[in-house]
């Protein structure tokens, strides 16, 4: 059976709205999935609605940007309570001080004497504000000049990230990460299954890393991702069956790339989840 447990809408960073996610997990015959926008749960009730209505099993998710000490990581939560008050609160803390975060920053680059509506932009993403949706409103209005300034005209999103939104302090936009030890707190009051995503993108990573989260409250890992190499899927099967932690896998889906140069135009066209290679994940999914 195929599922996919990572996948992200225009309530966070993806592209698609909650309802054509769904319809495109149909169109690719994917029998569960859970949308994980990124700290918001604005598209579930929507996600979960198209979900029934195309005979997919929908399974609440969201992923969120968490710090572990002086580390950052993300972690996916599953079967939570999306209507927890106390998760409400952590969630629009974290979507707060984002907000502040990308306002203060854009409003650097305006004084700079780049084009750019800050209220409209803040208000179009009225939940977790997404970096990608920032650039695509910034390069819309400064193409001419940023492709001056970079020297090109074919600019990728990660060029106008490195110079524009990552070079300075003054306008670097920083993920409003959550305590991993307030989320696990919280978790353990509204249960679900809480999986650590695509891990081996962090290089930080260890073994005892893992059995520390394990002790701690964590129920898995994101083994099948786009993200990982085979020698990651081995080491992360490994690390899953040493501490018994649930094994999932998730396309990271966003959007269908429309460049020409674009054969594969997303993940899903090399790429698909059989839940029988995932030990445990009959937990989240069943």
């Amino acid at each position: 059976m195929l599922i996919d447990l990572q996948l992200h809408s225009t309530c966070s960073d993806g592209y698609l709205t909650p309802s054509e996610v769904a319809k495109t997990c149909r169109e690719r015959e994917v029998k569960v999935a859970s949308l994980t926008d990124h700290n918001t749960v604005s598209g579930q009730e929507e996600f979960a609605r198209a979900c029934r209505e195309l005979k997919i099993k929908a399974v609440p998710g969201i992923e969120l940007y968490a710090t572990l000490g002086h580390k950052h990581l993300n972690l996916l939560w599953y079967n939570f309570d999306v209507n927890d008050p106390e998760l409400h609160n952590l969630l629009r803390d974290s979507q707060n001080r984002r907000r502040a975060g990308v306002r203060r920053a854009l409003e650097r680059l305006v004084n700079k004497g780049y084009l750019l509506d800050i209220n409209a932009l803040l208000d179009k993403q009225n939940h977790y504000i997404p970096i990608n949706h920032v650039i695509d409103n910034f390069y819309a209005l400064n193409k001419k000049r940023v492709q001056r300034e970079l020297g090109k005209k074919n600019i990728l999103e990660t060029e106008i990230i490195r110079n524009y939104f990552r070079k300075t302090e003054k306008t670097k936009m920083h993920e409003s990460y959550l305590d991993i030890k307030r989320v696990f707190k919280i978790k353990r009051r509204v249960g679900g299954q809480l999986i650590f995503a695509h891990p081996c993108m962090f290089s930080w990573i260890k073994e005892n890393t893992i059995q520390q989260l394990a002790q701690s409250g964590l129920n898995g890992l994101e083994v099948l991702s786009p993200h990982h190499s085979w020698e990651a899927v081995s080491y992360l099967q490994a690390l899953a069956g040493q501490y018994k932690l649930i094994m999932t896998g998730g396309s990271d889906f966003h959007r269908f790339e429309e460049q020409p140069w674009y054969n594969i135009k997303s993940a899903w066209d090399y790429f698909a989840i059989e839940s029988k290679l995932l030990k445990g994940v009959e937990k989240i999914i069943s």
